[in-house]
């Protein structure tokens, strides 16, 4: 029956002609498909191909660029230039202001002396906790001062708490800075010395799985986009604290997916090669956290002393929650500028460390009652003296390059004293004030101060203004200096015992000297007197001129010559008469350098501004 059935369907005669025409069309039609398909995925699988050859050498190219600055120089740290120490004991000289402005200076707030980093003055009396600091013959320790100021000399010193000791050195005070092109500023530290209070509250703020993936976090990514989908505008990152530095590290801020697709695989290769203690201690010492004018802060090292002048190991817990805080918006968060929006911040961040078990409710509830307590000034600024820097510059350029002094994080002990700079300020203001008083000339002026005995350069003034970083007249002008070369014209002569003594008669008489040219010159004395025959020693007492230029004449011009570049004058001095009475051009600093040698009893002490220099 099915084979009958099957037979009549087939060759039913009532059967349109038609209806076998419409199915050879379907048969062909699938015959066709079915030829297309190998090409296809013969395409597909080429373009695959290509494309996880293209990924794999990208892959190769983000792995060199992530290893070469991991385990090249990381960072470009700024030199960071110090002041002198102050050294406290009985006996020790300094005024009550003076020391207060040294304190300022060096960050110290006023208050009740009894936390790190601040004093308290009545009168003469001070009450001094200090911030340890680490020197290059070892740590300072905190230690808490009592003292006496009386006729500006320190008496009754004593140390309250801390270890015990007759003198103490303060930190010494940030002077400078010598910064890279790019204006970033930092202070490395290593994770060992950051507090494990600081580095659990940034990560249970930034990134409580920091340990548990592998670079990203597909599932705070997922999150992440549903909220910003269900507000419509970017509320939630979903990034980690790898990808965080990822960005800050090798990548610009473009919100681009090419940028994002970096970034991803980047942090996987990342974590790929690098313990995580290593790639937060980077984080910790990268983050940007503010600005300072032109300079970038970046780093928690230097936020710490930034904010609030203290060492981030010494930090308590409402000041690490303002630190941690600052991360997701330096510039809107800035407790300077908007306190308001920044205590709500650390508060919010304090609520985080009490909801982690990081801190109990009640310390919680402590730091919260405190203020931000921030400083009212950076702690570190810019360069506070542009022309004594400039001259520290100098003298660096003879050892090292400028991009050593720009990235590698060097410490240069200076001997600036900022007493004698704030008197030498002073001085040339007020004798600047005074003389214009009596004329209608607007005058200039440079100092250079010295240590007799050392040579150390201890206050430098390169103008009237000396918070100006333009020219440095007290290094680069180069004027006559008149009757300050005559000592040096005596030195020749006395150089020959046989014929000069200090009681050598001289002649104080007038003459003139003609020139090959048939130039005329006759030197004569500033009050036009002469007074025969004078005793060498009131002769350059008194300054007399006419008397100078006959003894330097006989010793010869040369020989003066060369007693001023014993003395440390460099080349260019012209053999003319008039070079002895002062017609030689030199600078302030030059001229601090050949008194100097008389200073000491005639060795050539150069004039030094550095004490040590460490790295980082």
């Amino acid at each position: 029956m099915t084979c009958r059935t099957d037979a009549r369907i087939r060759y039913n005669p009532g059967m349109k002609k038609s209806a076998s025409p419409r199915k050879s069309p379907k048969k062909n039609t699938r015959k066709g498909k079915s030829a297309r398909r190998p090409w296809f995925w013969r395409l597909f699988l080429r373009v695959f191909f290509i494309g996880v050859v293209l990924l794999a050498g990208w892959m190769v190219y983000l792995d060199a660029v992530v290893t070469s600055r991991f385990e090249g120089r990381r960072f470009e740290v700024p030199s960071r230039v110090y002041a002198r120490p102050l050294e406290l004991y009985d006996g020790a000289s300094v005024s009550s202001g003076a020391l207060q402005r040294e304190l300022e200076l060096s960050g110290y707030r006023a208050g009740d002396g009894s936390q790190a980093g601040t004093y308290r003055r009545n009168g003469g009396h001070f009450i001094i906790s200090t911030r340890g600091f680490l020197f290059t013959d070892g740590l300072e320790p905190r230690r808490r001062l009592s003292l006496n100021i009386y006729s500006d000399q320190v008496q009754d010193f004593r140390v309250l708490s801390g270890d015990p000791s007759p003198i103490v050195r303060l930190a010494p005070a940030q002077i400078g800075g010598i910064y890279p092109a790019h204006k970033e500023d930092r202070v490395l530290v290593q994770l060992a010395n950051v507090p494990e209070l600081f580095t659990d509250t940034l990560l249970a703020v930034e990134d409580r799985n920091f340990h548990d993936h592998v670079g990203i976090a597909p599932l705070s990514i997922g999150r992440a986009m549903l909220a910003n989908i269900r507000a419509g505008q970017i509320v939630q990152g979903g990034s980690t604290l790898t990808q965080q530095l990822v960005k800050n590290f090798f990548l610009t801020r473009d919100q681009t997916l090419l940028r994002k697709g970096n970034e991803a695989l980047m942090s996987l290769l990342l974590e790929l090669h690098y313990e995580k203690n290593d790639i937060l201690e980077t984080y910790v010492n990268e983050v940007y956290v503010g600005q300072a004018g032109t300079r970038a802060i970046h780093g928690f090292g230097l936020a710490s002393q930034f904010y609030f002048g203290e060492s981030i190991r010494d930090l308590q817990a409402h000041q690490i929650a303002l630190l941690v805080g600052l991360v997701k918006g330096p510039s809107y968060y800035n407790p300077r500028r908007h306190p308001e929006r920044a205590l709500s911040r650390r508060n919010l961040v304090i609520d985080v460390m009490a909801e982690t078990n990081l801190i109990s409710e009640e310390d919680a509830a402590r730091a919260r009652a405190q203020p931000l307590g921030v400083t009212n000034q950076a702690s570190y600024s810019e360069n506070r003296y542009p022309a004594y820097i400039d001259l520290v510059r100098r003298h660096l350029a003879r050892d090292y390059k400028q991009e050593d002094l720009q990235s590698e994080g060097l410490r240069i002990f200076t001997t600036l004293n900022p007493a004698i700079q704030y008197a030498a300020e002073f001085a040339v203001k007020d004798m600047l004030g005074r003389m214009e008083g009596r004329s209608d000339t607007t005058l200039e002026s440079a100092m250079v101060v010295t240590s007799r005995d050392s040579g150390e350069v201890l206050a430098l003034v390169g103008g009237r203004d000396p918070k100006y970083a333009g020219f440095n007249r007290a290094v680069d002008a180069s004027r006559p200096i008149g009757s300050l070369v005559k000592p040096f014209v005596y030195l020749a002569a006395l150089q020959n015992p046989d014929r000069y003594t200090l009681i050598t008669p001289v002649e104080d008489k007038g003459f003139s000297l003609v020139f090959d040219d048939g130039r005329r010159w006759e030197p004569e004395n500033y009050d036009k007197e002469q007074r025969g025959e004078v005793p060498l020693h009131k002769a350059l007492s008194q300054s007399y001129n006419l008397p100078t230029v006959r003894v330097g004449l006989d010793v010869g011009i040369g020989a003066v010559k060369s007693t001023l570049q014993g003395f440390g004058v460099p080349g260019g001095i012209s053999e003319y008469p008039s070079m002895l009475l002062g017609s030689v051009s030199m600078t302030p600093v030059t001229v601090a350098q050949i008194y100097q040698g008389l200073a000491t009893s005639g060795f050539n002490t150069p004039l030094r501004t550095i004490r040590q220099v460490t790295d980082a």
